[in-house]
């Protein structure tokens, strides 16, 4: 068992510190409003993964594997969202200091894993890779979900955080403009290549 932990969490720690497009996301609102702003956003993110988390423990994967045409349904309905993500994230501009933005809120947030390719294929690999047959399943949903929960609070705002790093470093000069499009760009690439491992 302590194994399975220990390997597990560094899985989770790689997969949920390296760039997705929850991520992206996540360093645009921040490069857009901040920290202290988004972190209702952050929040929502890091909850949204207990969206896919404990249905898939519970038999989803079953269902998916089944019936093909849901894991279709999915894999158009993320790569749609990522896209609207994407065009969003391409249009905003920087003003962190902007009192008057409305960044988005814990609702937001909750959805983002659930349309996130890469979390569907993180928590997938997790429960068919890291699980011993010695676990419960209730075992292995908790385990899952604690792990992917604290990695969440310790990366996820570190994310936001760099975005408003970002925008800091950049306000101002010549290429500021360029960067939300840059950041709209690596949300894509991010998302293609999640798509494209399957989930």
């Amino acid at each position: 068992m302590t194994s399975v932990i220990l390997s597990f969490t560094l899985f989770a720690l790689s997969q949920v510190g390296t760039p997705g497009p929850a991520n992206m996301v996540l360093l645009s609102t921040g490069a857009k409003y901040g920290l202290k702003k988004a972190i209702p956003f952050v929040f929502g993110v890091i909850f949204g993964k207990q969206l896919i988390i404990w249905p898939i423990g519970f038999g989803l994967i079953g269902v998916i594997s089944n019936m093909p045409i849901v894991f279709i349904f999915l894999k158009v309905i993320s790569a749609a969202y990522i896209l609207w993500l994407s065009y969003k994230i391409a249009n905003l501009r920087l003003d962190i200091k902007d009192l008057s933005g409305t960044p988005p809120g814990f609702l937001a947030g909750l959805i983002v894993h659930p349309l996130n390719p890469k979390a569907w294929g993180m928590i997938i690999t997790g429960y068919t890779s890291f699980v011993s047959n010695e676990m419960s399943m209730l075992s292995a949903i908790l385990t899952i979900s604690i792990i992917l929960f604290f990695s969440q609070i310790v990366l996820h705002p570190l994310w936001c955080w760099g975005g408003q790093r970002l925008a800091l470093l950049v306000k101002g000069k010549s290429y500021e403009r360029y960067l939300m499009w840059i950041l709209a760009s690596l949300t894509l690439i991010s998302v293609f290549y999640a798509l494209s491992q399957g989930f």
